[in-house]
């Protein structure tokens, strides 16, 4: 079986910046994949590379075998940054069978094809019910959800999810990995779920892929969250320890998973819809 995603010596820049260079790495179909790593890392841009939008600086990027196109149907994105949504009265079928055709909002009517999958995909998320409900009526982790029923219709073959846990309480956080996890092993989904934290994903990943310093380690936990890998990858000395079921990332004593998740948070909670 070939690839999912490789890159083959590939280089990432933004603005003249290399933020991955020389990278080479391959994921398999069906593979669950935490990707992680300090901010500025590259988390994102590795996601814009493999959807089309960022094409290698040098060597190559491939995505089921062949050169990543834009707008290509058999990729899920739920990108990080979710803007304001557009109409808060809108019901949650609406604004899914809005996204798929990218009509206009106030569609007269949906298709019954169209609202059947849109049913069939909440089901599967155990979130049928957000369908008759509007969006200004949901939490923060409903509508999480319904963003995620929105980047799997289609039946995308990879899904992508940049920070999906940003601004959601522990017990939302713990839903929707429970919720990408079953799907994505029903449907053979191959996921990159990016997060700041590793502990949250511990239960649900296959590999996972540890960003920082330009460069890229894709391993089990045990290969990659190691202190002589981290070291390179944060650019400065880490120590792991394993307590209680959990992995601390420790530079000089702290936490550095948690700072940045706190530091990101700060600065992200003001754009967010709650």
């Amino acid at each position: 079986m070939s690839p999912v995603v490789e890159l083959d010596h590939a280089t990432l820049q933004i603005g003249g910046r290399a933020v991955l260079k020389d990278v080479s790495f391959a994921i398999q179909p069906g593979e669950f994949i935490g990707v992680l790593g300090p901010n500025g890392a590259g988390k994102t841009t590795l996601m814009r590379a493999i959807l089309g939008l960022l094409p290698p600086a040098a060597g190559r990027v491939t995505v089921f075998g062949r050169s990543p196109q834009r707008g290509d149907a058999s990729i899920g994105y739920l990108p990080q940054l979710r803007t304001v949504l557009p109409d808060l009265r809108v019901r949650g079928l609406d604004y899914i069978a809005s996204s798929l055709h990218g009509e206009r909002w106030g569609l007269p009517s949906i298709a019954a094809a169209d609202r059947k999958a849109i049913e069939a995909t909440l089901d599967d998320i155990g979130a049928r019910d957000l369908a008759a409900r509007a969006l200004s009526d949901m939490s923060g982790g409903e509508r999480q959800r319904l963003l995620l029923a929105q980047a799997l219709m289609g039946e995308p073959k990879l899904l992508l999810l940049d920070e999906p846990l940003i601004s959601l309480d522990a017990r939302h956080q713990e839903v929707v990995i429970d919720v990408i996890k079953k799907v994505c092993r029903e449907r053979k989904i191959t996921v990159l779920f990016s997060a700041h934290e590793l502990n949250q994903l511990l239960g649900a990943i296959d590999r996972v892929l540890y960003l920082g310093n330009g460069q890229a380690e894709l391993g089990t936990v045990d290969e990659v969250v190691t202190a002589p890998v981290l070291s390179r990858l944060f650019g400065t000395e880490i120590e792991v320890l394993r307590a209680g079921g959990h992995i601390f990332v420790l530079s000089r004593g702290r936490d550095v998973e948690r700072d940045a998740h706190n530091h990101d948070h700060d600065h992200g909670h003001h754009g967010h819809a709650h």
